[in-house]
């Protein structure tokens, strides 16, 4: 019997619309989810089902989870992809905004683990995948593969925010969305009389950054999480991928003092006048 799997954020040219397509291309059964279903290209794969999930939701997560077993019997692998750009300073961000960027970050992902725990603990067998960015782990970690004996564990600056919901489900680091940079891009803009107006070149320039001449293309990204989730004997608690993730790995151990530095370095100059 295939695998079954359900992954969120699955906007077509992403992360996760290629996670689809690399888990149905090694034989499993995937569920591809978007708040709106109109936002996810129809596959090429069979194997592959559109389902509308709005992951802010309890209810919309619940309806979707049911709607899976019923089919099923089982959900075996939960992707949490879905995320929003939550660019800019803090200090200028709207409270409203602030909430949806951490309901869509950081609270989908429990809400989602909430409701699907039982399902697999139920079979004693289950994959959980939390997936963020490759900046995360100077603040904590960022892509999280769950034990395959379904022991309930996850962890928690706004786009950081992410996958770190909980200390509960282990991690593995990634990359992020090129949707995600694109969407950031083309919706960020700060308001009139901005204290940062000098700096918006430097806030592009770091939401776009996942998407320089280093970054990890999504097919390869895709094969390389889907390899270790479905590695038989479990998956490796930490994954860190991407062109600079070697550079953040070592950001990490270094003091939190000097690795601020370097990043307030990179993304600090002000604007030619």
């Amino acid at each position: 019997m295939p695998e079954i799997v359900l992954v969120t954020g699955c906007s077509t040219g992403g992360i996760g619309y290629a996670l689809c397509e690399e888990f149905a291309r090694q034989g499993c059964k995937v569920y591809a989810t978007s708040r709106r279903i109109e936002t996810i290209e129809d596959f090429g794969n069979e194997n592959i089902e559109r389902l509308a999930v709005d992951v802010t939701s309890d209810e919309d997560v619940q309806k979707g989870l049911d709607y899976i077993v019923e089919k099923e019997g089982k959900i075996d692998v939960v992707v949490n992809n879905a995320g929003i750009i939550g660019a800019g300073p803090l200090a200028e961000q709207p409270l409203d905004f602030v909430k949806q960027v951490f309901d869509t970050n950081t609270f989908s992902i429990l809400r989602v683990c909430k409701a699907v725990v039982p399902i697999m603990a139920s079979r004693h067998y289950g994959t959980i995948v939390n997936i963020g960015s490759v900046f995360d782990p100077l603040e904590r970690p960022v892509l999280r593969l769950q034990s395959r004996q379904c022991t309930p564990s996850a962890r928690s600056s706004l786009w950081s925010s992410n996958p770190s919901a909980s200390p509960c489900l282990h991690v593995a680091r990634a990359l992020s969305s090129p949707n995600i940079a694109a969407n950031g891009t083309s919706r960020f803009a700060l308001a009139p009389g901005s204290l940062y107006t000098d700096f918006l070149a430097m806030i592009h320039k770091r939401i776009n950054a996942s998407q320089e001449r280093n970054s990890m293309p999504s097919d390869v990204f895709a094969r390389k999480v889907v390899a270790n989730a479905l590695k038989k004997g479990g998956p490796p608690q930490y994954m860190t991928l991407g062109g600079l993730a070697f550079l953040f790995s070592i950001m990490k151990w270094l003091p939190r003092s000097w690795a601020l530095a370097i990043m307030w370095k990179q993304y600090s100059q002000r604007s030619s006048k």
